[in-house]
Formats: structure tokens, sequence, C-alpha cells
């Protein structure tokens, strides 16, 4: 079967976008809109069902309704409870489900995939594929191809997240908030040493690049804006790289148009080191189109079996 038949199957699945209402939801439909899929359903809590988004009748997103067989694909955006409440259904029922909640990410057996870093994953799912953090999607699509040309020894960086990440309420707070009233937040879980946030920018990376004893430092925190996510990073590699490699290293690099990369310089404080600044939108390549892209993925391949 050629590419193009095979998008065409994919366009034709019959998809769901559970978290619907959310500021993640909402760039999913928009995004499958413009992909031209014609048979969505757009799925969120019970005080949402009966709204309407896309001229879509948003319906309560139940275990019953998301395992009736009736559907080809599910999208999650709904939080880490739903999830685990709702995608195992939605499994039983045929679906191929892309989760964006932490639910399942680290779990053995679930791919966590950022297709152009490894995309061949996503065929190796028993109905669950994870979509990783916001952070660590552009993170690896970085680290990447550095690896591949020189190796990586230790990765340290320090993340600037808009409030979009913390969903559609945080960002009407923030528009309603009087702007001398802006400040930094760190609005995660902390257990005395670390964010919660930290420690899965760590174990996600590590997971996508399979690299599982990379030493990895980050640090988190929330800035007044709402959208898009910006990292200062700092990366030492096993061999020499000239930043003018790297340079041409990430120029080349699958997908790069979404994620921003600049300040790229040597680090002269350690061996090997370079100092990069990345950016990308943390509601389109941070989590509603890499999904899309996941989902495009392994259906492919299911189309063409």
């Amino acid at each position: 079967m050629g590419l193009r038949r095979r998008r065409s199957v994919t366009r034709r699945m019959r998809v769901a976008v559970v978290g619907a209402t959310g500021a993640v939801g909402r760039v999913t439909l928009a995004l499958l809109r413009e992909r031209g899929y014609s048979d969505v359903r757009a799925f969120a809590s019970a005080r949402s069902a009966g709204s309407t988004l896309y001229d879509l009748t948003v319906e309560e997103a139940t275990p019953e309704v998301l395992g009736a067989g009736n559907l080809d694909l599910c999208l999650f955006s709904a939080g880490a409870t739903a999830s685990r409440q709702l995608v195992p259904a939605a499994v039983a029922g045929g679906a191929l489900c892309v989760d964006k909640s932490s639910a399942f990410r680290l779990e053995h057996g679930v791919p966590l995939v950022v297709p152009e870093v490894n995309g061949d994953r996503a065929h190796e799912n028993d109905g669950i594929v994870a979509n990783p953090n916001c952070c660590s999607i552009p993170l690896t699509m970085v680290l990447a191809p550095l690896r591949d040309a020189a190796g990586l020894r230790r990765v340290r960086v320090a993340t600037y997240q808009s409030v979009s990440g913390a969903g559609a309420s945080a960002m009407d707070r923030l528009r309603g908030e009087p702007v001398e009233e802006h400040d930094l937040r760190m609005d995660w879980a902390f257990d005395g040493v670390e964010f919660d946030e930290e420690a899965k920018i760590r174990a996600e990376t590590r997971k996508i690049l399979e690299l599982p004893d990379l030493p990895i430092s980050a640090t988190c925190v929330r800035v007044p804006v709402l959208v898009g996510h910006a990292e200062a990073l700092w990366v030492e590699t096993e061999h020499p790289l000239s930043m003018v490699e790297a340079r041409e290293v990430l120029s080349e690099a699958v997908g790069i148009d979404d994620v921003l990369v600049g300040r790229i310089r040597a680090d002269p404080t350690v061996e090997n080191g370079l100092a990069l600044f990345v950016a990308c939108d943390n509601l389109r390549k941070g989590a509603a189109l890499n999904a899309i892209q996941i989902a495009e993925l392994a259906l492919r391949e299911r189309s063409a079996a």
C-alpha cells in the first residue's frame, strides 16, 4: 500500500478527543481539522458535556462509551486520574490510545514516543502509546541528533514553562491577573529535594533516548506567559563537537522546524561542552501535534498489516 493510500486510511479513522475542552484538547481538535480528519468526536467531563466545540457537541467520557467498539483512535489529554480509568476501557473496545498524561509514560511495555526520535517504538504497543511531557519532547528532539553525532555524557537543563502547561484554568487566571501580580511559580508536587516535573523530565528523557544511566539535572519554573516553553540547555558530549558542527547537525535534524534552537555555543567550563537555548509551542508540538503524529505512525502500520 502506498504512502498516499495509507494517509487516506488514517484520515478515515473514527477519532475521539478526550479532554477536548482543555487547552491541549482544543488545539488537538483544530489540528485534526487542519489535517483532514472528518470523523471526530469530542469528549470531556460530565460538567462540559453538551457544550459545543468546532461544531461538535461535547459528550461525557465514560468507560462504557469509549469502550463501545466504535472508535479507532482516542487522543487523551484529560489528566492521569481520568486516563487510568478510561484508557483501559477504550483499549478493550479496540481503539488505539495515545495518552498525554503521566499515567503510563514510565510503565514497562508502554512506548513513550517522539516520532522524530524513536518513532519505530510507536508500533510496539498493546493499545497504548504514551505522549511525553511538554518539555521532554523538544529536549529529546535536540539531544537525539547530538547523541548520534558525538554521544552524550551529561545534560543540565533549566525550563521556563508557560501557564498553559498547567491547563486552561491557569491561562484564565493569568489573563485576569493584574500585570504587577505576575510572578514566577513552582506549581508542581515537591518531595523536599526536587519537583516531580524535574524527575519526569529526567526519567522520560532517559527512556526516549534509551540511555538509562544518562546524568540529567533539571530545574523547572513556571513563567507568566500564556503559551510557549523555553529551555536553557548545557550538554557535555562524549566526543568533541564544535559550535559549527553542532549547528549543522541540528539544522539537518528531522522536525526541527517545530522546535526553535539558538544561542548554540561552546561551554568552556567543561570538556566537550555546548550551551543552547530551545523554545517550543507546548500545546502543539509539545502535546497535540506530537500525539497525532504518534497515532499516524501507529495506525499506518495497522492499515498496512
